[in-house]
């Protein structure tokens, strides 16, 4: 049964890594990295139950403080450079000077 997650955590890790590098915008990369670091905390927790430790419970709760601030980050970006591009787009094309040139 153990084999049969860490098996299905694989596949999600391996379509998680396809995301990313075929995209194809920031917010899809972004998720996905989401999905590949649940993964890797999925596959860390297995391990932990299988092992009948709590050793390695401090790790998952550092990569989720990580995954949490990246996500975070990258939407904030996002975010930013999205008002930015709304705001270049909302401008009126520039105007001949007055009196015009001859």
């Amino acid at each position: 049964m153990i084999q049969l997650a860490f098996i299905m955590l694989v596949v999600a890790a391996l379509g998680s890594l396809y995301r990313i590098a075929a995209g194809p915008t920031l917010a899809d990369r972004i998720i996905a990295l989401d999905l590949a670091l649940i993964s890797l905390m999925g596959g860390i927790a297995i391990d932990a139950a299988n092992r009948g430790t709590a050793r390695y419970m401090i790790l998952i709760v550092v990569i989720a403080i990580i995954g949490f601030t990246a996500t975070v980050a990258a939407s904030r970006f996002m975010e930013v450079e999205g008002r930015e591009r709304q705001h270049h787009a909302h401008q009126d094309p520039p105007t001949a000077a007055p009196g015009g040139s001859s």
